[in-house]
């Protein structure tokens, strides 16, 4: 089930991301009047990156809701059903307390890793593994033990960390 927050979210990118694209469209001889020809080319490729690095992440960030969204479904499925045993439901209802927690764990981390690093970031956990991709003009392998070692902080076991660049 999608909150508003998200939906609010993905309303108002979607606005912004059309924009753009009609900024981008638009006939050269209406750009001439407000913006020099050296600001244009400049806007354009700030915009054109902007749009590349949010919608790689929002891409991952849209399938991981899916995913997570049509199991969510099952287990509200299972939860509403009355051919389930109360034990299934307690079950159900655990993994959807579980599923809720990830995702705001995740949120969290790319909090933090947007805070501390100034990078933006899409964060997946699955039970002990955690994969980060992150957009960066630079590959950097400090950067990345960084980012590994504050992930690691939030956890006292062990987790697996795969830290992933994209360029921006």
């Amino acid at each position: 089930m999608i909150n508003k927050q998200n939906l609010w979210f993905l309303t108002l990118f979607s606005l912004i991301l059309v924009l753009s694209v009609y900024y981008i469209t638009m006939p050269n001889d209406l750009l001439s009047k407000a913006v020099s020809t050296e600001e244009k080319a400049d806007k354009k490729e700030e915009v054109k990156e902007t749009v590349e690095e949010v919608s790689a992440l929002t891409a991952m960030r849209v399938s991981l809701e899916e995913e997570r969204q049509g199991m969510m479904d099952d287990l509200q499925e299972q939860l509403t059903s009355d051919t389930v045993s109360s034990e299934e439901k307690n079950n159900a209802y655990e993994q959807l307390k579980y599923l809720n927690t990830l995702q705001s764990k995740e949120e969290e981390l790319e909090k933090q890793i947007k805070n501390q690093f100034k990078l933006d970031s899409f964060v997946k956990i699955d039970n002990t593994n955690i994969s980060v991709v992150c957009v960066a003009s630079k590959h950097d392998s400090t950067l990345a033990n960084n980012i590994m070692r504050l992930i690691q902080s939030g956890y006292e076991d062990k987790m697996y960390i795969t830290v992933k660049f994209q360029k921006a």
